[in-house]
């Protein structure tokens, strides 16, 4: 997401963060949500490599903790397992990294 199209007075910095070889260093965000908070539910890259300048402080979340995630109307299916953070819709086809026996290709 866009940063302009992210409220940010509802993320909360996490200690939590990771490493893309691609990418560089990504930190995490928690949602509050009227109190409630859900962890570790967004991540953003505040200094990416050359390569991925424009993700720069985009915030990505992982559809799976939320109640509803939509694109274009409609509801979309967390990409399996809890690494991945992909949104899956009807127009996309698998196989999907994260199914069981799936680490490694």
């Amino acid at each position: 997401m866009p940063p302009g199209d992210v409220t940010r007075g509802l993320l909360r910095r996490s200690d939590r963060s990771s490493f893309c070889e691609w990418k560089g260093h990504a930190v995490y965000w928690h949602l509050d949500v009227g109190g409630t908070i859900l962890r570790d539910v967004a991540w953003s890259y505040p200094d990416p490599s050359r390569a991925f300048t424009a993700l720069r402080d985009h915030i990505a979340f992982y559809a799976g903790p939320l109640d509803l995630c939509t694109v274009n109307g409609e509801q979309v299916r967390p990409q399996p397992g809890g690494f991945y953070g992909g949104w899956i819709t009807d127009d996309l086809v698998g196989p999907f990294k994260g199914v069981p026996g799936s680490m490694g290709w």
